[in-house]
């Protein structure tokens, strides 16, 4: 039995015996011109725009509708459209693509933390993917509970340090027997960061990084650490 709009996008349907059918036809034909190949004007405007061209879509920030609800504007009228889960939009002021994962908008970038590159027909692939995890320190070193995966090339480590770190004059950043592997004496100011590019290294066993501390010991303080590294996938079993 069909409901009076459709599930995901909310376009109303045409009933039996409905009288006026252009009326819900209208609407949904207006929808749709809003949401198929989405384009907002922004996600970031606080106050209502006072001029609005016909057509425009915005990502609701300002008091009213709620936060990240798309708002439509047509003929002297405001349209609130709550999105579906895996939609896209091109900002324009922000010149990038962002996708709704259910609860709130995201640089579809960010969605990307593992991405085949190349794959046969027969599903052996190789994939770049980066691994993430922020540490909060303590002690005389601190490791990852992410690790660069076994039978894996690892590129980088790159590291920001999200909250100042004291204790330690500053600190080294590598993997156990090389603990500068990916950068040594980095600092301890917030958003101070090292991009640790290596000569590709093949590792064997999952292996986490570490971060040790020079001239004391890590008394508090956060680092973002994210591992770089191809992997790779045999072939699919037959």
């Amino acid at each position: 039995m069909f409901d009076d709009v459709t599930p995901r996008l909310g376009l109303p349907y045409v009933v039996a015996a409905q009288a006026q059918k252009h009326i819900p036809i209208n609407e949904s034909l207006a929808r749709l011109d809003g949401l198929v190949q989405l384009a907002v004007e922004s996600r970031s405007v606080t106050v209502q725009p006072a001029n609005p061209v016909s057509g425009a879509v915005w990502i609701a920030a300002w008091p009213g509708p709620p936060a990240g609800t798309l708002v439509r504007f047509e003929a002297g009228a405001w349209e609130v459209i709550a999105p579906a889960e895996g939609v896209l939009a091109w900002v324009k002021d922000e010149n990038q693509m962002v996708a709704f994962d259910g609860v709130a908008w995201v640089p579809l970038s960010a969605t990307f933390k593992s991405l085949t590159a190349a794959q046969t027909a027969n599903q052996a692939s190789t994939r770049l993917e980066i691994l993430e995890q922020e540490l909060t320190l303590s002690g005389a070193a601190v490791a990852t509970s992410i690790a660069i995966p076994s039978r894996a090339i690892v590129l980088a480590a790159s590291t920001r340090t999200t909250a100042a770190i004291t204790g330690a004059a500053s600190y080294n950043c590598g993997v156990a027997g090389e603990a500068n592997k990916f950068g040594g004496s980095l600092g301890v100011a917030k958003n101070s960061s090292n991009i640790g590019v290596v000569g590709p290294t093949a590792y064997y066993a999952d292996t986490p990084v570490v971060l040790t501390a020079i001239g004391g010991s890590f008394v508090t303080g956060k680092v973002r650490v994210a591992i770089h590294v191809l992997r790779f996938d045999a072939p699919a079993a037959v």
